[in-house]
């Protein structure tokens, strides 16, 4: 069963997708109310699930119901570097991979692609003593990213 909080970012994701425009306003206890959770749940799932590194902007206002607009931020040269620089010199494999799905998200790479450079940061395959793996997975996805950062570029220009 689905947890909690990948239902409530899969329901925003989804109210996202039908947007006429690249955000949604939502109320923080309107959306605590359809789950049945508390606000602090959907906050969580705000603050690690739709967060800049993710692709998204959350526009918080207090009062009158407390509106939250979460923006599908567009792919830049700007983004593509935050993500490397987020990455920093070291990543567990399952982080990555949430790297990766982002991308696949953002329609960046194809599934195929997800599953290769999945594939190249996978803990049995990395040829390095357990404590370097972080290390040696970390300089793999940047140097993927700023290779997929290059192509996009070069495809904009």
């Amino acid at each position: 069963m689905a947890r909690l909080s990948d239902l409530i970012e899969d329901f925003i994701k989804s109210l996202i997708e039908e947007a006429d425009e690249e955000y949604i306003e939502i109320k923080r206890n309107e959306l605590a109310n359809i789950f049945n959770c508390a606000p602090s749940q959907i906050n969580y799932v705000l603050e690690t699930r739709f967060n800049l590194s993710n692709g998204y902007i959350i526009e918080s206002r207090r009062g009158g119901g407390g509106y939250i607009k979460i923006i599908k931020r567009p792919v830049s040269k700007d983004w593509m570097a935050k993500l490397i620089s987020d990455i920093g010199d070291n990543i567990t494999e399952s982080k990555g991979r949430l790297y990766i799905d982002t991308l696949l998200e953002h329609d960046l790479i194809t599934e195929r692609e997800a599953a290769l450079m999945k594939s190249v940061l996978n803990d049995k395959i990395l040829p390095v003593a357990q404590y370097e793996k972080p290390i040696l997975r970390a300089i793999l996805l940047k140097v993927m990213l700023a290779e997929l950062s290059n192509n996009l570029i070069k495809r904009s220009d």
